[in-house]
């Protein structure tokens, strides 16, 4: 299994608050050989269906000394994550959560920007330290 994110659990624990279940911790995908582990798997029911919205997060705090190589990886984990999903559970979209101050400095950059555009990264916003979702991005 691999090592969890530092801010996994404020992550988690900020989508319970917005009244999403955790169904998986992690969503493990296997494709014959290649094992994936997404961070969380959730789901949320409306009353008006019966059918909920399945999502899959992807927890990045882009704390390393270089966070051009975080983007890196956590841009090749979400293109790599969003096939998956499409092969195996297609009606779950794949979110990628960063933290509000990486959000607010990095991501503004117009190459991140052009990227989001580009590889059309869905991304969920979040203060680690109050443990809430600030912002989604479709």
């Amino acid at each position: 299994m691999a090592a969890k994110d530092i801010f996994h659990a404020a992550v988690r624990q900020a989508l319970i608050k917005e009244q999403w279940v955790i169904t998986a911790d992690p969503l493990v995908i296997k494709i014959n050989k290649v094992r994936l582990e997404i961070d969380l798997a959730v789901e949320k029911i409306f009353a008006a269906q019966k059918a909920g919205r399945k999502i899959a997060v992807e927890v990045k705090s882009f704390v390393s000394s270089s966070v051009i190589s975080d983007f890196h990886l956590a841009l090749g984990q979400f293109l790599n994550y969003r096939l998956a999903l499409q092969m195996r559970e297609p009606d779950r979209i794949i979110y990628l959560a960063v933290p509000l101050d990486t959000f607010n400095s990095f991501f503004q950059e117009i190459f991140v920007q052009e990227a989001i555009k580009i590889y059309q990264l869905k991304l969920i916003i979040y203060e680690p330290n109050k443990e809430e979702i600030v912002e989604w991005r479709e």
